[in-house]
């Protein structure tokens, strides 16, 4: 019993790997052969590359023409970085695609680095290439043949065109100032308008107001608002002139002191008749009460008879009270006028107030204000600059005006040296912008010391007043390539008017040059932006006529 157990136990244990084994066949018969069915492999063009070079990375894939294929995108290639990444390009291979997708990379540290395995998804499978080793180099620079210069300043760069921001304030100040312009004229016209005569001025209104629809449509308050207030505005102007803002008792009061003084032969009736139709039209004003639209009819035409009576009981004016009144009128007249002055005098005061400050936004208070007062290098820098030759040997300038021939006292180992010498100037030292040109032939061959004649350009500034003279010296060179010595710093010279001393910038140019040697300064006042945007131009367009001798 005990035997057949132990047989049983056997033979079960015995058939459980083989089980095992054919499921796990089963299972890698269809992944072997979507392996055999699907390739992925990755190289690059060189493996070694200097700083900022470019490495084209390519995965080539061979599957199935039903398969979907995702490749890497993204930071997946770091440390390199991708310069681009090209469209996969597509081969069909009978029933099999291949597909090659090339990537640019580049570093712009030296070193080694290593390109990360890439992931390929195939079918949510994924497949991993090589990792692969690339070797980053410096740029080797030969430092005693590869002459250094110092760092260029930036250039700026026009950008596209753009409508100055000051334009659109000026354009919002126009349009401000044009609405106001137009309301207050539309006012004054209005007020200008000849009003009709009291009496035909109010029959007018109220045929307007019978020909309304506001009984039909029982807008009763705003019927009783209009013809009240055309009966207090026909009394404001030929009895009353404080009608409109008087209450009705205050109103009704007046009638009957004029009445008894005899002033106005009204009725009794008349100003009782009165009183009733305001009290009425006060309550349908400001208590919501509503009359019937018959009570509103008899009351228009009520006061339709009241008017023709205040009119012929008025008495006619004398002549004194004429001439008041005509007094009267044309100091009002006066008045407008001189409010329509003032008020022209405020909005003009405002654009142009305005206007100033939209160009103090956009310009800056120093441009603005050199524009309206003036300032004599900005007018020499928006002026018409003239470009011509000076000297022998010939020296091409562009100036913002024309230089002067002058004498100039030279050293007299120099003048033992030379056939002739020239001198241009315009301004002079001690002005807020002075330049200079000059020019020496040498006679025959001369072996001019350039250096030792930039080290003569201090006492040569000293001998023009130059003061606590800064010098700096640097190499400089023409856009054609000439090349010579420029000097440059700071000096004060002593105002002959003031006896203050005056900060000024300088730059002075020195070449050897076509048998001769050629001198351009310029001096100008330090901190003058004009200025030195006028010298910056001058420095620029100096040349020289290789074909001079």
């Amino acid at each position: 019993m005990m035997k057949l157990t132990e047989r049983k136990y056997i033979k079960e244990k015995s058939s459980r790997p083989l089980s095992g084994v054919v499921l796990f066949l089963l299972m890698a018969i269809p992944l072997f052969s979507f392996a055999q069915q699907t390739q992925v492999n990755a190289e690059i063009d060189t493996s070694e590359i200097k700083i900022g070079e470019q490495i084209l990375y390519s995965i080539q894939v061979e599957t199935d023409s039903s398969n979907l294929v995702v490749f890497p995108e993204g930071d997946s290639f770091s440390p390199l970085e991708i310069v681009e990444s090209f469209k996969a390009d597509t081969t069909r291979l009978e029933d099999r695609f291949r597909l090659i997708k090339e990537y640019s990379l580049t570093q712009f540290d030296s070193g080694s680095y290593v390109i990360p395995q890439q992931k390929v998804l195939i079918n949510d499978r994924e497949f991993l290439t090589d990792s692969m080793l690339v070797e980053v180099a410096d740029v080797a620079v030969d430092t005693t043949r590869q002459k250094m210069y110092p760092i260029k300043p930036s250039v700026e760069v026009p950008g596209s065109f753009k409508i100055p921001s000051w334009i659109w304030w000026l354009l919002v100040i126009l349009v401000l100032a044009g609405l106001v312009f137009y309301l207050y004229r539309r006012k004054q016209k209005k007020e200008a308008e000849k009003e009709l005569p009291p009496y035909e001025q109010v029959i007018l209104e109220l045929q307007q107001l019978d020909n309304s629809s506001l009984l039909e449509q029982r807008e009763v308050k705003e019927y009783y608002s209009q013809l009240t207030f055309s009966a207090r505005k026909y009394l404001d102007r030929e009895v009353y002139d404080r009608a409109l803002e008087s209450t009705t008792s205050e109103l009704i009061a007046y009638l009957e002191l004029n009445k008894n003084a005899g002033k106005l032969k009204l009725d009794e009736k008349t100003i009782r008749d009165l009183k009733v139709i305001l009290s009425r039209a006060d309550l349908a004003k400001f208590a919501n009460s509503r009359p019937d639209v018959i009570t509103a009819k008899a009351d228009r035409s009520r006061v339709g008879d009241i008017i023709e009576e205040v009119k012929t009981s008025k008495p006619e004016p004398s002549e004194e009270e004429i001439r008041k009144d005509e007094a009267y009128r044309e100091a009002r007249e006066r008045k407008k006028k001189q409010r329509r002055v003032v008020i022209a005098a405020v909005l003009t005061s405002l654009l142009l107030i305005g206007a100033i400050g939209a160009f103090i936004i956009s310009k800056g208070f120093d441009e603005v204000r050199d524009s309206l007062l003036g300032h004599p290098t900005k007018e020499l820098l928006e002026g018409e600059w003239i470009r011509s030759e000076y000297g022998d040997p010939s020296v091409m300038i562009t100036t913002p005006e024309v230089l002067v021939r002058k004498e100039l006292e030279l050293p007299e180992e120099t003048r033992q040296m030379m056939l002739g010498s020239e001198t241009f100037v315009y301004g002079s030292p001690v002005s807020n912008f002075y330049t200079a040109l000059t020019t020496v032939k040498f006679s025959g061959e001369t072996d001019f010391d350039l250096e030792r004649s930039v080290d003569g350009i201090y006492t040569m500034l000293e001998q023009q007043g130059a003061r606590n003279i800064i010098m700096k010296e640097e190499e400089f060179s023409t856009l054609s390539g000439v090349e010579g010595i420029r000097i440059f710093g700071t000096l004060e010279i002593e105002d002959p008017v003031t006896g203050r001393a005056v900060t000024n910038a300088y730059e002075i140019l020195n070449f050897v040059e076509n048998s001769g040697f050629e001198q351009i300064m310029v001096i100008h006042n330090e901190g003058d932006t004009y200025a030195e945007e006028i010298s910056k131009r001058i420095i620029d367009s100096v040349e020289f006529n290789k074909d001079s001798n």
